[in-house]
């Protein structure tokens, strides 16, 4: 097992000097001008990027000697309740207590409160680590966005109060969403705010499940404020502290991620504040929570994909059979080479997704805090706002379905011994399964991402990545991405000109998958222009991966609508 999971992944490393945090950095930093309030800021681009580094490699110590050899026990053990308290497998909370101890539960918090300032670009990295290690802890550590919404939406009284404790340790958090009845149709929540009209104290009433880390010591909870509402302009987003009023009812029995326990949790006139306005806790501040889920899900989803694709190599080279190692048949290298390119090209597009995200959250909070915002810098963090809200639901979609793949193709590489407990492979396969269906479901995030790609949101990206100066080889594989590209642009042409509201839902699925798979392209080959090693990876994509754009074509040009009006029928039989 590796000692160090940030040492031993040239490609992370790769993203780290080539994703182009400039701007995002400056701007995180005011210009530099804090590295004349606290010693450990930096003073310039540089410099911030030896912080980033110096950083990733303690968590990548922490995770590949520490995390990494308890996660097969804290799997075994999993989280406990009784007598109506959650308790955490040992291994949990020594993970915990060493991440505190490296002052990593602050990640992204301003340094005044104690956080380390980092861009999410860094803090996903630090994701990806933590799930390779042991994915189910990344449902602990990953849930700093909780912090993150109150630094960014809270009033000044509750980030002094809150941040800190975040930032320490002595907190940690919790998103309560989900109801009984309310699963991804958020707007359905019926948890009530009530606030008394003589003190002005809001309570809350009502029931959350599938809550991870329901049994935290902060929760944000999206509940019903306006009386008489049904839809999501009555919802208001509060924070609230764990109390006796606040019952952890059960926790779930799942499939995998053991060491996160899922709750339950009934809430019985629950001391509450309001986070932000009133009615904008869906809309506003639950949308920024989720695009926040969705990477470090991605993440999440790709630590395992990592973890998985290692082991299934590891295996292959020491397992002989007809006197060779089975790495050496066709039939497994296949599967092993697909599985790393799949992971090269879900980490080309991950960063890129976080990269805008950083843009986008840096133009906001640069903006919001200007007495007078030009034109222009409007436009930029509107674009970089609608960029952000494409690119992270297909960085979700791609890596999780990415993630279910490689964890069943490892337990194939091994056979009959991966289907054992005696081998992490089957603890993967278990955890990625939750990847492509919680914080929305892939279906769902094309459901999000299907009006951008109509809209030719990522048209300007696709445009600078398709003109960079590609020569020989790679100017061949990129003829081959612009032909898929115009596929592409001729699917959502025809999709738009039928305007059938069946056929466009139907068809959105294909079209967020091709609308991937081009762009995921251009980045391997701007990657490959970085490092021409990674020539060969930008290759198998096109060979492999491209033609899927063209499957999906032929379906969506075919102008059959027995893809709808024989459904009903197939079904019944």
């Amino acid at each position: 097992m590796a000692d160090n999971f940030y040492l031993d992944n040239a490609d992370i490393r790769f993203h780290l000097n080539h994703v182009g945090l400039d701007d995002v950095t400056r701007m995180r930093e005011d210009d530099y001008r804090q590295a004349k309030e606290f010693p450990d800021a930096p003073a310039d681009f540089g410099d911030a990027v030896d912080s980033y580094d110096k950083v990733l490699e303690m968590v990548g110590e922490i995770c590949g000697s520490m995390i990494a050899p308890r996660a097969a026990e804290v799997d075994e053990e999993g989280a406990h309740f009784e007598a109506g308290k959650v308790r955490y497998a040992a291994g949990t909370v020594q993970n915990l207590r060493d991440l505190t101890q490296a002052q990593l539960m602050g990640v992204m918090l301003p340094r005044r409160y104690g956080g380390l300032n980092c861009p999410v670009t860094i803090y996903t990295m630090m994701t990806e680590m933590v799930s390779r290690a042991d994915a189910s802890l990344q449902n602990l550590f990953g849930l700093q966005d909780i912090a993150e919404t109150i630094s960014r939406f809270g009033d000044e009284d509750q980030k002094a109060r809150y941040l800190p404790r975040f930032a320490n340790g002595e907190a940690d958090g919790a998103m309560a969403l989900t109801e009984p009845e309310a699963g991804s149709d958020l707007q359905a929540v019926q948890l009530k705010a009530r606030q008394d009209p003589d003190t002005g104290q809001w309570v809350l009433n009502g029931m959350k499940r599938f809550i991870t880390n329901g049994c935290a010591k902060v929760l944000l909870v999206l509940a019903r404020s306006e009386e008489g509402t049904r839809d999501g302009r009555g919802l208001s987003m509060f924070v609230c502290e764990r109390c006796p009023d606040l019952v952890v009812r059960r926790i779930e029995n799942k499939l995998g991620i053991h060491g996160s326990p899922t709750c339950e949790l009934q809430f019985n006139n629950v001391p509450a504040e309001l986070v932000g306005q009133r009615r904008r806790g869906l809309t506003r501040y639950v949308m920024s929570l989720m695009n926040g889920a969705r990477v470090a899900i991605s993440a999440q989803a790709l630590g395992i994909a990592e973890a998985a694709y290692r082991v299934g190599c590891k295996y292959a080279r020491e397992r002989e059979q007809f006197g060779k190692p089975i790495l050496k048949f066709p039939a497994v290298y296949e599967m092993l080479v697909r599985n790393k390119v799949g992971i090269l090209a879900a980490r080309s597009l991950l960063y890129e997704t976080t990269k805008h995200v950083d843009l986008r959250d840096c133009l906001d909070e640069h903006n919001r805090h200007r007495d007078e915002v030009p034109t222009e810098d409007i436009q930029r963090e509107k674009a970089f706002t609608r960029m952000a809200a494409e690119l992270t639901p297909l960085a979700k979609a791609f890596c999780t379905e990415l993630a279910n793949e490689v964890s069943y193709d490892t337990i194939q590489v091994h056979g009959g011994t991966g289907y054992m407990r005696d081998f992490p492979a089957e603890r993967f396969y278990r955890d990625a399964r939750i990847t492509n269906i919680y914080e929305g479901t892939t279906q769902l995030q094309y459901v999000a991402a299907i009006g951008g790609v109509v809209q030719r949101l990522l048209e300007p990206l696709m445009n600078q990545l398709s003109v960079l100066p590609f020569e020989g080889k790679l100017r061949r594989l990129a003829s081959a991405v612009d032909m898929a590209r115009e596929k592409l642009q001729r699917a959502v042409r025809v999709v738009e000109q039928k305007n059938d509201t069946d056929y466009f839902d139907l068809m959105a699925r294909r079209l967020c998958r091709m609308e991937t798979l081009v762009l995921i392209g251009y980045l391997l080959l701007r990657d490959a222009l970085r490092d021409k090693a990674r020539e060969c990876v930008a290759e198998r994509f096109v060979i492999d991966w491209l033609p899927e754009v063209n499957e999906h074509y032929e379906v969506v040009d075919s102008n059959d609508y027995s893809l709808i009006d024989t459904h009903e029928q197939i079904l019944a039989l």
